[in-house]
């Protein structure tokens, strides 16, 4: 197999593999802050339980992130030695500022946020909490800005010729707002809030189901959904504004994720077909007459580029394409009419009471990952043939004496290490979920969240 192919798998799996945590623990971040500020306020035991159950989750989630995503930075000098070379200095200064401002800052107040119950005060507790949260969410900001540099890059100038160039900073804020970077970093932040809902939902469904931890599971999903449907209707906006971008800025991206082979005005949108490449049309689509060309300029005589303004050679997968935007897209449908129906009959007092609705709850865990994953894949491949939109083509950037028989061989050893990783990520899940939470006041052991709640009270 070709070196670049098995490169560009071996980095897919690892960087997807790795997309599983982050986003659980950005997501999980905003819920514990959400939890512990009840309490403060409520003074109620319950919300205290509940905020150190899910700690002990996000704890896992956040190791799993770190110990996955180490193996990306390696690859860069292994498989991507002329791109490493190419964005050093651009990806230098973001990693570096993610390693600064985010991992430094979670990691270090993570240690009062899990082992602080009984050591510091309530207020301190939760500033650490937060700490926490902003750190989780900084991370996403330096990893994003640096990859939306790579989509729409900004702010540097090229030092060097042929295999000596390298992209130079020149105006470092231009190079953090480049004209992607706020909008993919909104939704990939939603998206991982969506990921921390769900998770918290499908586990009380799961609770409820089994009439075990009820209260807990009330509250727990309660937080959820309300956490699930903003961030559902927010997504909404975002999509939109971040589609209006692509459009704007990679105009042959954005045809390959609507299937659009033929330069023109007045485009329909597909609902869903089939890529026929061949014939360079969609079979057996379902289109709306127009919607493609008023969602991107605002007009339905606006012009839509096709792929006939690019060779044939360069085209991405466009089938892979299109089809992961539109199992992106169905997620979110079906998160938003989950979190509508749910709130609905939390309203009417039925909802835990349903076992069809939990049991899809209860699933429901999969969208956000399926949605991310799918995003991602539409986002990173849509950009073929450029590492580096317009300046580095993905052929390019390889490195020049690593061969296919090593990627190949590492690349089943990271298969084989990542299943073992997430068969041991499970296991660990599945135990804390088997515990459960601390209900009521909690056994004696746990005699010392009594004294955080006196020392809350005294404060008070």
């Amino acid at each position: 197999m070709d070196v670049e192919i098995l490169a560009r798998l071996q980095f897919a799996l690892t960087i997807m593999f790795h997309y599983i945590y982050p986003p659980l623990s950005i997501g999980l971040g905003l819920i514990l802050v959400v939890m512990e500020g009840l309490y403060l306020k409520t003074k109620d035991v319950h919300y205290l339980n509940m905020t150190k159950f899910w700690t002990k989750v996000f704890a896992l989630t956040f190791a799993m992130g770190v110990a996955t995503g180490i193996v990306m930075e390696f690859e860069f000098g292994t498989n991507w030695a002329t791109y490493s070379k190419y964005v050093g200095d651009v990806f230098g200064s973001a990693l570096a500022a993610e390693g600064v401002f985010a991992f430094f800052l979670e990691s270090g107040f993570l240690a009062i946020v899990l082992f602080g119950w009984d050591r510091v005060g309530p207020k301190m507790h939760f500033f650490s909490t937060l700490m926490v949260c902003l750190g989780a969410h900084f991370s996403a900001i330096w990893i994003i800005v640096a990859n939306s540099w790579m989509q729409t890059p900004a702010g540097f100038h090229i030092v060097g010729e042929g295999l000596k160039a390298r992209a130079e900073i020149v105006d470092f804020w231009a190079m953090v707002f480049n004209p992607s970077s706020v909008d993919r970093l909104v939704h990939s932040v939603i998206g991982a809030w969506l990921a921390g809902a769900f998770l918290v939902i499908s586990v009380s469904a799961y609770y409820l189901l089994k009439k075990q931890h009820i209260d807990f599971a009330k509250s727990s999903m309660k937080i959820g959904l309300v956490v699930a449907l903003l961030a559902c209707v927010l997504q909404g906006v975002s999509g939109d504004s971040s589609a209006k971008g692509v459009a704007v800025n990679q105009p042959m991206k954005l045809a390959a994720l609507e299937g659009v082979f033929h330069t023109g005005t007045d485009k329909g949108m597909a609902v869903f077909g089939i890529v026929n490449t061949k014939e360079q049309r969609l079979d057996y689509s379902l289109e709306i007459p127009k919607l493609l060309s008023i969602l991107s300029f605002g007009s339905a005589s606006a012009e839509i580029k096709g792929l006939d303004q690019m060779p044939q050679k360069d085209w991405p997968n466009v089938a892979v394409v299109f089809q992961t935007y539109r199992l992106m897209v169905a997620m979110w449908v079906i998160m938003f009419g989950l979190g509508v129906l749910s709130i609905f009959m939390w309203y009417r007092g039925t909802l835990f009471s349903s076992k069809w609705v939990l049991r899809a709850l209860m699933f429901s865990v999969l969208c956000p990952q399926l949605a991310n994953q799918a995003g991602w894949v539409s986002a990173e491949m849509g950009r073929y043939p450029w590492i580096v939109y317009n300046l580095l083509r993905i052929s390019d950037g390889l490195s020049k004496v690593v061969t296919a028989n090593q990627v190949l061989g590492s690349l089943v050893m990271f298969t084989f290490l990542y299943f073992l990783l997430f068969l041991v990520f499970l296991y660990l899940l599945n135990e804390k979920f088997k515990h459960g939470p601390i209900d009521g006041h909690g056994p004696a052991q746990y005699h010392h969240l009594h004294a955080y709640v006196k020392e809350l009270n005294n404060d008070n």
